[in-house]
Formats: structure tokens, C-alpha cells, sequence
């Protein structure tokens, strides 16, 4: 930044004009539009419903308000408000509180411009320095927020009459930029009622000084829904003076919330065992969390979080790994038996209606897996076209599964039920093309262990075939 303006007067000669944060962001706002640049980079499945509101309160110059419950990108989104930003903005340097050297607020920066003048210096700051946020908790104080005494500051022999004893807390640092609250309604009554000011009038007084900070900000806000817990509200009067109250919601189908759970799962593993995970094994992960969304045992009015599906896709690729390493494969192809200790990542993503008993949690979300199981299966295919494994375990055969087994010997229980390993091949084929045509053998044979797995639990789950789970697997019968 050195070719910049470092003086008033450079500041002054350069032609640049002093404006508002919620004009800044509104101008920035609609040349991304013109130019069809993204707004929110990396937010999906908001494209025709949240990111429009937000455009539209951004260009009526509105403070905001995400609602919605836990998971649902709303502090992300808050976060990427900073690049509708100017890359830099000019500061009186040394200033607190990002003073506008043509319009000062401080006690400081007024002092400073008055004893310089033209030669006033001037910082550059970066779009950074220009959002603050803080998470709202019982202990918040209206010092944390507005600003306080600073009694080092008096001890030093500064005058408790002065302005240059105040300690000015996050919202006075905020000015010229976004000052952002997460979890609105945790906040004490008495506090929410100390930002009317600030979003009525944009000024703040404190400890009864007479002075009154004319501040220019962007005020936003996230909260769950009111009946999400009974720690708090938001105070009716500061919801009246919040511009826009923008709804959150998870992802509207299938295919969104796995492009989600692609983009944010950590998938970078040992790239000396590469796990590929087949479309249907990703489809019954993001089932899991879809069909919990509509449990009559969760307690909707919590959610169940997108971090869920992240956790269990994460849980079940590492599965894969470690099993990969136990048998000595090279590489691994993820399976049913992959969901196994799914249970310990969907752990706290969830809450039960009902009054939790030991194991309880466990015990539904294996049933909501099963379930989605067999959501996924029924668009794939029928139960009635293996009929030929049913009739294998109704001879008295059983059909061992999990991750002790390794492909080869998974395969040779396959070829052992007749035409199944044919069924098998067919359906792969259908289901994953790309990896059939161009993998190696040693893929395309774990990925026929994986889909002969799908298969014979969709049967179990349509209660074709019994189940008898063992530390190690499972066993299926008549």
C-alpha cells in the first residue's frame, strides 16, 4: 500500500469522497450483479430463495437477521458479507475506532486532524480489519459491546471528565464496517435493549458521557428460532428494528445436500490407499440426515444439522481406510458395512423428542439408516429381482458381511448364490459406469462386494432376510 495517499492532503488530492458502509456494500453489491460474479461463493442450494432476500436488503441498505436453525450456513454467509467490501479503506492512523480522516469521530482523530491538519497521517485497512463478531452469552455486558471506563487510562492522570478514559467496546471498533452478533436471543434482555440506539439512531453514549458517536455500520444478526431452546428471545422492540429477517433453511433435496457434503467433508486422505465412495453409498448418507429432518422422534424444533451428514461421510470414508489396512488391499471401495459406527458421528447432531434412555439415540439412528437403506434400494431397483437370494438363505444358508471379510472371500459368498454375482455386475454397471469402465480390477471387484452389500441389507431392510448382528459383521438368514 505504499503507493497510496499517506498524508490528508495526498487523501484529499487523490479525488476520494466519503461514503457510508451500507452505500459501499450496495455499490459493490450491484457491480458483482452486473458482472455476474458469484455473491456468496461455496453456499449452495440458496440460489432462489435465501440469496435473493439478501440482495434485497443489502440494496434497501437493511441491517439483517438470519433465522434458522443450527446447520445452515448462516454465520458462513454473515462472514462472506466482508467482500461486498472495498478492498482497502483510509483511517486517521492510530485510530481505535477506523476514524474517516474527512469526517472524525474520536476524541483522538478530531485532536489529531486539528494539530496536523493537511499533514495528518493516514492508514490503509483491509476488508479484514473491517468485521468484528461476537458470539452472544449470558456474560456479555454493555461494556464488551459499547465501551466502558478505562480506569488505567484515569490512573494514568487522565481526567475521569475525558473523553480520552474510554475504553470503547466491539460496536465503537466496528465503525465503517459490519459488526455481527451470532446467537441474538442468548443475549440478556437488558443488553438487546441497549442496541436500539444503534440500530435506531447509529450512535452510542457511554457511562453518561456527553458525547454521542454518529457511527456508520452494518449491523447483522443470527438466531435460531425462538422455540429452539428456552435460554432466550429476541426482545420484540430490536426485532422491529432489524430491516430484514432472512429464513435459513437446509437443502431442499437430495443431489444439493451432497454437493454440500462433497465440498465440505475432508476427502484429502493417504493418497497411497484411495477409498472411492460409490453415488449410492453418498445418496443413503445424505438420506440419513433427510429422513431424521422428518422423525417424529427428533425434536424438529432443533434440527438436524448439515454437520451431520459431513460427520457420518468423513466417519464412514475412514471406515473404509482402516479396513483397507487391516486386510492388506491396496485400496478400498466404501461399503454398507462402512455405516457400522455411524452412530458416533451423528451423536449430539440430533435431539429425541422423548425423555433419552441409554442407547436410545443409537438404536434410532441405526433405524434411520436402515430406512434410508431401502429409500435409496427402491429407486435402484426391486426385492422381487432377487428372489434368488432369498431362496439361497431359506435353504438354510447364511450370507456373511462386514469389514473382517475381505473382497475375495466376499466375492466367493456372492458367487456361491445362483446368478446373484451376474445381478450384481448388471446393477454396478447401472449405478456406477464410470468406475466399472475405467478402474482398475482390483476396484471394480471391491465395488461389487459394495453393491452385493446393498443389496442384501435393501432385503433385510424389506424383511426378506433376517438379520443377526456380531462384533464382527453381520449375518444374514431366513
Amino acid at each position: 500500500m505504499t503507493d497510496r495517499p499517506a498524508t490528508l492532503r495526498d487523501l484529499k488530492a487523490s479525488g476520494y469522497r466519503s461514503e457510508g458502509v451500507k452505500d459501499e456494500m450496495r455499490r459493490n453489491l450491484l457491480r458483482k450483479l452486473r458482472q455476474r460474479e458469484p455473491i456468496f461463493p461455496g453456499i449452495l442450494g440458496y440460489e432462489q430463495t435465501v440469496i435473493p432476500q439478501v440482495q434485497n436488503a443489502i440494496l434497501s441498505r437493511h441491517d439483517m437477521l438470519f433465522l434458522g436453525l443450527r446447520g445452515q450456513a448462516k454465520t458462513r454467509m454473515l462472514r462472506s458479507l466482508i467482500y461486498l467490501l472495498d478492498d482497502v479503506l483510509p483511517i486517521v492512523a492510530g485510530s481505535e475506532i477506523h476514524d474517516d480522516p474527512l469526517a472524525p469521530l474520536s476524541k483522538y482523530a478530531r485532536d489529531l486532524v486539528a494539530v496536523k491538519g493537511d499533514d495528518c497521517p493516514i492508514d490503509w485497512i483491509g476488508r479484514d480489519e473491517r468485521y468484528h463478531e461476537k458470539l452472544a452469552t449470558p456474560d456479555v455486558t454493555i461494556a464488551d459491546l459499547i465501551g466502558e471506563v478505562d480506569l488505567i487510562k484515569h490512573a494514568e492522570g487522565r481526567p475521569l471528565t475525558s473523553e480520552e478514559v474510554l475504553h470503547f467496546g466491539l460496536i465503537p471498533r466496528s465503525h465503517r464496517g459490519i459488526f455481527c452478533m451470532n446467537e441474538l436471543p442468548d443475549l440478556s434482555p437488558k443488553i438487546q435493549v441497549g442496541l436500539f440506539n444503534v440500530l435506531e439512531e447509529r450512535d452510542v453514549q457511554i457511562r453518561g458521557f456527553p458525547i454521542r458517536l454518529s457511527l456508520d455500520l452494518c449491523m447483522v444478526f443470527s438466531a435460531n428460532p425462538e422455540d429452539y431452546t428456552n435460554r432466550g428471545r429476541i426482545v420484540t422492540p430490536l426485532k422491529d428494528r432489524i430491516g430484514s429477517v432472512i429464513r435459513t433453511h437446509y437443502p431442499l433435496d437430495r443431489e444439493t445436500g451432497i454437493r454440500i457434503t462433497d465440498e465440505n467433508a475432508w476427502t484429502e486422505r493417504d493418497e497411497s490407499i484411495p477409498v472411492y465412495v460409490p453415488n449410492f453409498m453418498k445418496e443413503i448418507i445424505e438420506e440419513t440426515s433427510r429422513l431424521a429432518r422428518t422423525s417424529p422422534h427428533v425434536n424438529q424444533a432443533s434440527g438436524v444439522s448439515v454437520r451431520m451428514s459431513i460427520s457420518n461421510y468423513e466417519n464412514h470414508l475412514s471406515h473404509a481406510e482402516r479396513r483397507a489396512v487391516t486386510l492388506g488391499e491396496p485400496s478400498a471401495v466404501t461399503r454398507i458395512c462402512d455405516l457400522t459406527f455411524l452412530s458416533a458421528s451423528s451423536r449430539g447432531k440430533l435431539e429425541l423428542t422423548l425423555t433419552e434412555e441409554p442407547g436410545e439415540e443409537d438404536r434410532l439412528i441405526g433405524r434411520i439408516v436402515e430406512e434410508a437403506v431401502k429409500s435409496v434400494f427402491d429407486q435402484k431397483g426391486s426385492p422381487k429381482q432377487f428372489r434368488n437370494v432369498v431362496e439361497h438363505v431359506e435353504g438354510g444358508k447364511t450370507i456373511e458381511t462386514g469389514d473382517h471379510l475381505s473382497t475375495t472371500d466376499a466375492i466367493k459368498q456372492f458367487d456361491a448364490i445362483r446368478g446373484f454375482r451376474q445381478q450384481i455386475e448388471d446393477l454396478a454397471q447401472l449405478l456406477e459406469p464410470d468406475l466399472m469402465k475405467n478402474s482398475s480390477a482390483d476396484v471394480r471387484s471391491q465395488l461389487l462386494v459394495s453393491v452385493g452389500e446393498f443389496i442384501i441389507e435393501a432385503l433385510h431392510c424389506h424383511n426378506r432376510l433376517n438379520k443377526k448382528s456380531k462384533r464382527q459383521g453381520s449375518s444374514y438368514g431366513s
